[in-house]
């Protein structure tokens, strides 16, 4: 009698535990559908969406000058000090910093891009971000450079109160020459290749990810950055190439196709391409080689093959900007100078390298000549993707200064660019270029700690970094 009462216990017991289970699976799921993608990383990463205040992060952060003293951001650091920690650690100090020191242990729900009119990228500092040198390294593979990406996001300075900073990032869909993999520094491993219809890149996304048993994707992961990047007061986007025969066009059980501009198919793949990425979160797109456009100073061209017609990129910004349904998109187009009706017709907001960064008072000259110019303008460059370490601390300081002071009305502000070497300053040995074209390890010990630690310079970069953050802070208040 008590063997059979024990085994109806054990009996009921065995179906009440399978039942907590179902309704655990259940509530689970029903977790995971409506979660944030925020709050779905967190989950797939640190196992908990609870955040706390970070002490450290209280400590490192710059301020503001007066009106702009809620802006705070960290400075005087190294990237190291950031990617080695948790995405629970990034995400409690993004939390930290927020504008209205109101501290929250969650993420909002819902989180806008900032509002800056739909002109803004007009008068944008465009700060690009080689999220495929500064991420994880392992066993000869390369991958989450997005939640690297997300890392460094407390170090970037917000936005400023008349524009905004917009962090562009030099990779999201894979490239053609090795992607996902770390070579020598000598090797081949370009970013100017990109393959379409092919997802994104492993060397930005972690494919094992996930929470009782649900996948992280990476379309999640993207928007996450996306999300708390705005969260941040920053813009963001990527770059993007327009050279025919440096994309190449994904094909099942089948070899790549090479690109074609005169294929209607092809160009309709690359707009959808453009809205898939940008209906992610994405405020802007940088595009290589849009000077060249129709052939345009041909014998400046440096890419390799055929760029659009100029009405084929007229066409192309407009389904952009109509599929997307955004009318505050801005495209930024690399030596786009001068000829302002040229550019802007085309349908670009900015564009690189006009003015004398070294020449403060050539700025200020530039920026009252363009200051009618609301739709469209040029601007200077601290440094960009060529550039291969010819500037020394003192000068590139002296050329973010000509760009985020370089007017006689904030509104009247040039459009500027810069790498990230100008805000974290790499290692002696290697420069922008140099990781654009290779992905190599500087990892002494083979763990990813230790390429986060040698890629960036020790002791005169940390203090670079803290120079960089007092200029920020008297330039946010215009």
């Amino acid at each position: 009698m008590k063997e059979n009462l024990l085994k109806k216990e054990n009996n009921n017991l065995s179906i009440l535990n399978d039942h907590k289970k179902i309704v655990s699976d259940k509530l689970y799921e029903k977790f995971w559908e409506e979660a944030t993608p925020v709050n779905k990383l967190l989950k797939a990463t640190d196992g908990s969406t609870k955040l706390y205040y970070d002490n450290w992060t209280e400590h490192n952060a710059f301020k503001g000058i007066d009106y702009a003293h809620k802006k705070r951001w960290l400075a005087g650091i190294t990237p190291i000090q950031l990617l080695d920690r948790t995405i629970q650690d990034s995400v409690s100090s993004i939390m930290t910093l927020s504008e209205n020191n109101d501290f929250a242990q969650t993420v909002p729900k819902q989180i806008n891009t900032p509002d800056y009119g739909d002109n803004w990228g007009r008068s944008a500092n465009y700060i690009e971000i080689n999220n495929r040198a500064i991420a994880k390294q392992k066993n000869g593979h390369s991958t989450e450079g997005i939640l690297s990406a997300i890392k460094l996001l407390p170090a970037i300075p917000p936005s400023a109160i008349s524009w905004a900073n917009c962090i562009i990032l030099s990779q999201v869909f894979p490239n053609i020459y090795g992607d996902g993999y770390v070579k020598e520094p000598w090797e081949e491993n370009s970013l100017y290749g990109i393959r379409l219809n092919a997802g994104y890149s492993d060397n930005i996304i972690s494919y094992d990810l996930s929470f009782k048993g649900n996948m992280l994707s990476a379309e999640d992961q993207i928007r996450a950055f996306n999300d708390l990047a705005h969260f941040r007061g920053l813009k963001t986007g990527f770059r993007m190439l327009i050279s025919e025969d440096q994309i190449k066009i994904a094909q099942e059980n089948l070899p790549d196709e090479n690109f074609k501009w005169d294929n209607p198919q092809h160009v309709e793949l690359f707009i959808n391409e453009g809205v898939k990425v940008l209906n992610l979160g994405f405020d802007s797109i940088f595009f290589d080689s849009l000077k060249h456009v129709n052939g345009h100073e041909w014998h400046f061209y440096t890419g390799v093959g055929k760029t659009p017609d100029y009405e084929q990129m007229q066409y192309i910004f407009y389904e952009l900007r109509n599929r997307s349904n955004r009318t505050d998109l801005s495209f930024v187009g690399e030596r786009c100078d001068w000829d302002i009706d040229r550019y802007k017709n085309m349908g670009l907001t900015a564009g690189t390298a006009w003015g004398n960064a070294d020449d403060f008072e050539n700025i200020k000259y530039w920026s009252e000549y363009y200051k009618y110019s609301r739709e469209y303008s040029p601007g200077p460059e601290v440094s960009n993707d060529n550039d291969e370490g010819w500037a020394n601390y003192e000068q590139r300081a002296n050329r973010l200064k000509s760009c985020l002071f370089g007017y006689n009305a904030p509104t009247d502000k040039l459009p500027s660019f810069m790498q990230m070497h100008d805000l974290f300053p790499l290692r002696y040995d290697t420069n922008t270029h140099h990781l654009m074209m290779s992905n190599p390890s500087y990892s002494k010990d083979g763990t990813a700690q230790s390429h986060w630690k040698n890629l960036f310079a020790f002791e005169d970069g940390q203090n670079q970094n803290f120079k960089i953050g007092e200029i920020f802070a008297y330039a946010l208040n215009m």
